[in-house]
């Protein structure tokens, strides 16, 4: 096998896994939101990540009180703001977490698939 048809090969199964990767990831979203919109799901993520972002926020505030002597308002205020968002941050991850874990799932069953159907075409099985 010269080095163009070797190109090849691994280029179509480089598509071959990333196109069934995406279509698992596909079917693992639908099959855990069993027809529901995506945006209803978020939005309720979100909802229950306020709780998070508050949290986040007072541990901010209270890390800028602590670690400024000065407490300029200005500064105590944007260790509060980023203590929010990465409170938010968190809580939206941990809302979502199901719908990470099919969404991976789905994809890496179909990766697996396409990785199996590659080796067979490989190492053909000769039962004669």
């Amino acid at each position: 096998m010269n080095f163009c048809e070797w190109k090849h090969s691994n280029a179509d199964y480089g598509r071959r896994l990333l196109n069934s990767g995406l279509k698992g990831a596909r079917s693992g979203r639908e099959a855990f939101l069993s027809g529901r919109p995506l945006a209803s799901f978020l939005n309720e993520s979100a909802r229950h990540a306020v709780t998070a972002s508050a949290i986040g926020a007072g541990i901010g505030l209270l890390g800028g009180l602590s670690a400024n002597r000065h407490k300029s308002t200005s500064r105590v205020l944007a260790y509060g703001v980023v203590g929010a968002a990465i409170g938010f941050g968190a809580g939206i991850a941990w809302e979502s977490r199901r719908l990470g874990a099919s969404i991976v799932s789905g994809a890496l069953k179909n990766i697996g698939r396409v990785e199996d159907e590659h080796w067979l075409e490989k190492h053909p099985i000769d039962y004669a």
